[in-house]
């Protein structure tokens, strides 16, 4: 990945895209019980973007916002189509765009910078140990 690249991220029917601009500011396991619930599986993984650095968003779609930690609002877009959540907003990341990782479909793209809300980690998953770990946010 080299900065001034575009990678585009994709629903699974490719209908909602959404392109960004060189590396991401941050990547976040999350371990909540609301990104298992909001990707049916163990954890979610963010990749935020600065807003400026998000080229392009296509497609419809349809939004569903929930309360986070402390009355904070998570905004998920999703495919009204497939159903994918491609990427989100958050009031704790105001400036930023999250973008799901599975979305962008390479995995050599980015490696997460952290782990987080690992109070709620299932006891079978194991990320690098070189990663650190927040029992709740980042912030």
């Amino acid at each position: 990945m080299t900065e001034g690249s575009d990678h585009l991220a994709t629903c699974a029917c490719g209908t909602l895209r959404i392109a960004a601009n060189g590396e991401p500011d941050v990547v976040s396991v999350c371990n909540c019980t609301l990104c298992q619930r909001r990707t049916g599986s163990a954890f979610g993984v963010g990749v935020y973007y600065p807003r400026e650095r998000v080229r392009a968003v296509a497609g419809v779609y349809k939004a569903f916002t929930r309360a986070a930690e402390a009355g904070r609002q998570v905004g998920n877009r999703f495919c009204p189509e497939c159903g994918t959540t491609v990427y989100w907003t958050i009031d704790l990341r105001p400036q930023h765009f999250g973008i799901a990782l599975g979305a962008f479909a390479d995995p050599g793209f980015v490696r997460p910078a952290r782990i987080v809300w690992a109070q709620h980690q299932f006891d079978w998953v194991r990320f690098a140990d070189d990663l650190p770990v927040f029992p709740r946010s980042a912030s």
